[in-house]
């Protein structure tokens, strides 16, 4: 299965492609302006892996909790792509994505919200 993810509800923006085993991901840190870098960085990333648009299984993209015009851009991506493919979207929570990175039964994540904010699960 390929899949194409998008996250740029941060400061940092990425891309991903999980293809089968292998997993490749290109991020662009500290610099606003995502929509500039976003649709070159998911081309190169593509290019690099070798993988078409029209191979892509689905697509999938950080839903938050982040910053509202981030959020907007990875969605409207994310949409676009896959109503042109004909793909599925998967959106996916960026608190519960971190949370599955732990073994533990029990955790706590938190994520600056800025102004003095936290986002929390």
């Amino acid at each position: 299965m390929k899949i194409l993810a998008l996250e740029t509800s941060t400061e940092t923006a990425s891309v991903a492609l999980l293809d089968g085993e292998r997993l490749l991901e290109r991020s662009v840190a500290g610099r606003p302006g995502h929509s500039e870098t976003i649709l070159p960085e998911i081309r190169s990333l593509l290019l690099d892996a070798g993988v078409s648009l029209d191979a892509l299984d689905a697509i999938a993209f950080g839903a938050g909790p982040g910053a509202f015009t981030g959020l907007r851009l990875a969605c409207g991506v994310a949409q676009g792509l896959a109503m042109g493919l004909g793909k599925p979207v998967i959106p996916v929570g960026t608190l519960a994505a971190l949370a599955s990175q732990c073994p533990h039964d029990a955790i706590f994540v938190a994520a600056d919200a800025r102004m003095s904010e936290v986002y929390f699960a």
